[in-house]
């Protein structure tokens, strides 16, 4: 099933007992804090009890995975992953596929690297090193819908939690991601209610890496968000949760 958001809103949701609420769990991308999910944790919170994962002391995508899973709400729970974060979920869904109550992936692949992207990683590392700020910066225009470029609050936002987390933050997540395993061929294993959403500009993960997924996905819905490139939970903020909305009530159904 492939859907098209464009003038989506989110209606006032009636105040539940908040004991009765499912688990969401969010995890962020490359040089990402909890302030990317923040519309999420903010819009979503009377549905579910938000929580971020930390993705920036593991040196690799399992360690990542175990760590989180080991801080994670007791019990079962919804979990959603942004770029990287969608590498790390699917990790979990093979540590603990009996925790996780439903799947969000968003604006990533099950795929490993190319040869050249992982040469890619490895240079920015090391470029990084003495040249971070202009790293920083070369990552924008590849994250970003060119049209949100001049959007200062948005690229502040990404410039602050680059910064806050720092080169040594990057180089980790870096090698992480280029030696991850390929989780294309687990992906017919999943079988809890999941949704794949992307930017429909996404340049980083394109849309084809979305609708392989949801082809081995059973039951998998894919939703293309227009208006947004990689970092869709940002740019367009108010149809991801839309989507996770209706997304979650699938889960807790």
């Amino acid at each position: 099933m492939i859907c098209a958001l464009n003038n989506v809103f989110i209606n006032k949701v009636a105040v539940v007992n908040s004991h009765s609420l499912p688990h969401l769990l969010l995890l962020p991308g490359l040089l990402h804090d909890a302030r990317v999910w923040q519309h999420q944790t903010a819009g979503l919170a009377n549905i579910a009890h938000v929580s971020v994962g930390d993705l920036t002391k593991a040196t690799s995508i399992a360690g990542m995975a175990a760590s989180v899973l080991s801080r994670a709400p007791a019990g079962a729970f919804a979990l959603a992953g942004l770029s990287m974060g969608g590498y790390v979920a699917l990790e979990m869904m093979r540590q603990a596929p009996e925790r996780i109550t439903g799947l969000a992936l968003l604006d990533t692949s099950a795929r490993t690297d190319t040869p050249t992207t992982r040469e890619n990683r490895y240079a920015a590392v090391q470029s990084a090193q003495t040249h971070f700020q202009q790293v920083v910066d070369e990552l924008i225009p590849k994250q970003l819908l060119p049209a949100h470029f001049d959007d200062v609050w948005l690229v502040n936002l990404i410039h602050s939690m680059a910064n806050d987390l720092g080169e040594q933050v990057f180089s980790r997540q870096q090698h992480a991601m280029a030696k991850r395993i390929n989780s294309f061929p687990f992906l017919h294993l999943i079988r809890c209610p999941s949704l794949v959403l992307c930017g429909r500009e996404d340049g980083i993960t394109p849309i084809g890496l979305h609708q392989e997924m949801v082809n081995e996905i059973p039951g998998a819905g894919l939703i293309i968000v227009n208006d947004s490139g990689h970092l869709s939970v940002l740019e367009q903020p108010l149809r991801v949760n839309e989507a996770l909305s209706q997304w979650l009530a699938g889960v807790a159904g």
